[in-house]
């Protein structure tokens, strides 16, 4: 017979847990209906109509990432979002603002603006052109500290304001490299190192087995920051009217540390408060009231006018085609993925309303096996409908590689290209885990090489067989660079050997054709096919994404979050370069290094 207390238990148990499944799938539907809700909501602001009202001031904030192609992304299950500007979002929206009649002019907000040099100077580039339109354009530096590469692109404004209290960088360009062989040593790895025959250049690898830069690696790094410093006072001195000498000289004796300071020097045009800044544009505008002002995000202003033109585009002919590579060469996974890169040329090659192609490479290479599969849609591509590569901030090793059969390339004069070499990496782990750990390993096998293990040290025969592989690789390489660039391969090779070049030097060596930016590169292949007039549609292709105005919306709430150690910023950075290294298979045509300037 049953007691009481087990008749108790019984009861608890058939009631528990139908409710408890009962409220688990009923909270489950309700967060699935909720995150659809949210989507259908901010999707009826997906309305492609735009009209300003006349005076409306553009409102640019240039702080965070600017990448080659805008992007949103959200995650449901911790209902984080994260967005990002695209280069191209802000060049089409600054050409069209240039015209629209009911733009009165472009306030740009400079915060802590992420980009590469060669990005910087196309964005300076197009804010120059949208002056030439007679609106104005006021640039106002309201972070904490102004950057170079902030003054650098808000200098070109007709007007160049900064909050009293900012602190200005002005100290040159330069930057720093890590090295690992004192921690592997203590961690008993060793790591057999491959480059390609005479790829002194080619140091990637020297972080693992060196402890500093070899001369070859800090002789073509001050090469390049030297080019980029000086194109950099150059322009900077004609906007400023300040001498190069001057301005170098203010940056060896760090003479401006401040706002203030380089206002007394002449490099901006005052210090202001933000409200100081509104009665500004009160004049600018001619209206007597701050809340008569009429402020436009200029984000939703040019995504709305590219979403909507590439809708027109994709039904029209004759075309150009944009295909954007961005990020690590692999074969499958983030960044430039050959699989889909070669999709893309694959139904631009077939669709024949397109006539010719833009290849806008940003990319610092990866994988030798994705890097030829890219290059063989190019080659093909090329033959029907000529290619014109576009290069970003960088387009080197492999990023240089799949550039090689196009008809033309053109680079930033500050694009970082070149590269040409390989290089591969075998550690061996089989003492780590046997002095550290205690763990030792066996191995049976029918044939001598028949085990290739991470914890068994290669033979000499085979370290000679990868050698000897990693060389045909760097041959192939310089044979695509000789047929590619109609060189001969002996001077190809002397100006390879893994060396990166800036655009400027590119040019001289017969690297690139050349020196220009995105805009550039369109004209050309506008000229090429006889059209001044045709489309260009961009792969991947641009479609309305309803999470803009809930990302904005969010926005200032997010902003106010406290940042764990979960989002510290050296972890972030750690986890992403682990996820690079898995993703690192086979033979490499990667950049030298990873070096962020400042």
């Amino acid at each position: 017979m049953p007691t009481e207390e087990t008749k108790e238990k019984s009861w608890f148990s058939r009631l528990f847990w139908p409710i408890f499944l009962s409220l688990t799938l009923s909270s489950l539907l309700f967060y699935i209906l909720m995150v659809f809700g949210l989507f259908g909501i901010f999707s009826l602001f997906g309305d492609d109509t735009l009209e300003l009202e006349p005076n409306t001031i553009l409102h640019l904030k240039l702080d965070g990432p600017i990448r080659e192609s805008s992007n949103v992304e959200f995650d449901p299950m911790s209902f984080n979002l994260t967005s990002q500007m695209g280069l191209a979002d802000i060049l089409f929206g600054l050409e069209k603002a240039s015209s629209d009649v009911n733009v009165r002019g472009l306030f740009i907000d400079f915060g802590d603006i992420d980009c590469g040099m060669a990005t910087a100077k196309e964005l300076r580039d197009a804010i120059l052109a949208f002056q030439k339109s007679g609106k104005f354009v006021l640039a106002y530096n309201s972070g904490e500290y102004i950057s170079q590469k902030a003054y650098y692109i808000s200098s070109v404004a007709d007007e160049v304001y900064a909050f009293p209290k900012s602190v200005f960088e002005w100290k040159g360009l330069g930057g720093e490299v890590q090295f690992f062989k004192g921690l592997l040593d203590k961690l008993d790895v060793d790591i057999e190192i491959i480059r390609g025959s005479n790829n002194d250049f080619k140091s990637a690898v020297e972080p693992f087995y060196r402890k500093s830069m070899s001369d070859s690696s800090r002789i073509q790094t001050e090469r390049y920051l030297s080019s980029m410093w000086s194109m950099y006072l150059s322009e900077i001195g004609k906007t400023t009217q300040i001498n190069k000498d001057t301005l170098d000289a203010y940056a060896e004796d760090l003479r401006i540390r401040d706002a203030s300071e380089a206002y007394g020097l002449g490099l901006i045009d005052g210090l202001k408060y933000r409200d100081e800044i509104e009665k500004i544009l009160m004049k600018k505008t001619k209206v007597s009231t701050s809340a008569d002002l009429l402020f436009f995000d200029f984000d939703t202003y040019c995504k709305r006018l590219f979403v909507k033109d590439q809708n027109v585009v994709e039904f029209s002919d004759p075309k150009i085609a944009v295909v954007v590579a961005e990020g690590d060469i692999s074969v499958d996974g983030e960044g430039v993925s050959s699989t889909t890169i070669c999709n893309h040329f694959s139904k631009v090659r077939e669709d024949e309303s397109i006539n010719a192609v833009v290849f806008r490479v940003n990319s610092p290479g990866g994988s030798a096996l994705a890097s030829e599969e890219i290059w063989r849609e190019v080659e093909l591509t090329n033959k029907i409908k000529p290619v014109i590569v576009s290069m970003g901030d960088l387009a080197a090793s492999g990023g240089y590689y799949v550039a090689t059969p196009a008809t033309r390339i053109f680079a930033s004069p500050s694009t970082i290209t070149g590269s040409i070499g390989v290089f591969g990496m075998i550690p061996y782990t089989g003492d780590m885990l046997e002095n550290k750990l205690g763990i030792t390993f066996d191995y049976v096998s029918t044939h001598s090489h028949g085990v290739l293990s991470l914890n068994k040290k290669l033979t000499d025969k085979e370290l000679m067989i990868v050698k000897e592989k990693t060389d045909e690789v760097y041959q192939l390489f310089l044979s695509r660079v000789a047929s590619g660039r109609k060189m001969e391969l002996s001077k190809v090779h002397r100006v390879a050997r893994g060396r990166v070049w800036t655009g400027v030097d590119a040019l001289s060596i017969g690297l690139i054709d050349e020196l220009g930016g995105m805009k550039d590169a369109l004209m050309y292949a506008k000229k090429l096919i006889r059209s001044k007039d045709a489309s260009v549609i961009y792969y991947p292709k641009i479609k309305e994404n309803g999470l803009e105005n809930l990302v904005r919306f969010l926005e200032e709430e997010n902003s106010l979050e406290s940042k764990s150690l979960l989002h510290h910023p050296l972890l972030n950075e750690m986890d992403k370069n682990i996820h690079r290294i898995e993703q690192m298979k086979g033979i490499q045509m990667r950049m030298p290094y990873d070096i962020k300037i400042n």
